[in-house]
């Protein structure tokens, strides 16, 4: 018996293939996605079942060689960059997740509902983020195989870094609100999905550090 488990567990997958029903004793990990109550391989590799001390539920998850150790999955806040906005969806690439910086990015999606936790139905995306603008969002669970499902619907997600239309070069917004941010130099604002913080995890390599942060955390002390 344990050895039918164990080559079920160590068995090949490759992309699209129907691993397990989807349930409270069995959830989709690295890997994999969730769809119409079942889990599915994102990755053609080797099928792995993993016990959640929590839980006790059973984590479906495919590692490959091929592939960096770290994936985003649900729940993870990642930062990512925005690079399309239109009246439903914003796209963006996933930079890093928590504090580490993956190795390829990978490509995420923000719906209009999943924008703010109010008034989703008179949210405009264009009053929310612009292309360029990093983010910080959280990973909702995966329903479609190619992009990760992406929400900033909570006080502490939104745009962290932006830099305006008309601002110089190299020069990063302030918030001066939770809906708008503004250049030091040009004084023009511009509205957005401001984040409450800029955590630690926004890679400081790959994004200059803005001499203008300690505003930031002022900011949220005042709005406190």
């Amino acid at each position: 018996m344990d050895s039918e488990k164990q080559n079920e567990t160590d068995k090949i997958c490759i992309p699209g293939m129907r691993l397990s029903v989807s349930n409270k004793e069995h959830v989709s990990g690295p890997g994999t996605y969730e769809l119409k109550g079942y889990i599915y391989a994102t990755l053609a590799g080797i099928l792995k079942t993993e016990e959640d001390p929590r839980t006790k539920a059973k984590i479906i998850s495919v590692e490959s060689p091929r592939t960096p150790s770290i994936l985003p999955k649900t729940g993870d806040v990642v930062t990512a960059k925005v690079t399309v906005v239109n009246s439903r969806v914003v796209q963006c690439i996933i930079l890093c997740v928590g504090p580490s910086v993956l190795v390829r990015p990978y490509r995420g999606i923000l719906k209009k509902e999943d924008i703010k936790c109010t008034d989703k139905d008179r949210i405009d995306p264009y009053k929310c983020f612009r292309p360029g603008d990093i983010i910080l969002a959280r990973v909702l669970p995966m329903t479609e195989i190619h992009w990760y499902h992406l929400s900033t619907a909570e006080n502490e997600l939104g745009v962290a870094i932006a830099t305006g239309m008309d601002s110089p070069q190299g020069v990063s917004m302030v918030p001066i609100s939770w809906s708008e941010m503004q250049c030091p130099k040009t004084l023009v604002k511009e509205p957005r999905k401001v984040a409450r913080v800029i955590p630690e995890n926004i890679n400081q390599a790959l994004f200059p550090v803005n001499q203008n942060s300690e505003s930031i955390n002022d900011n949220g002390k005042n709005k406190s």
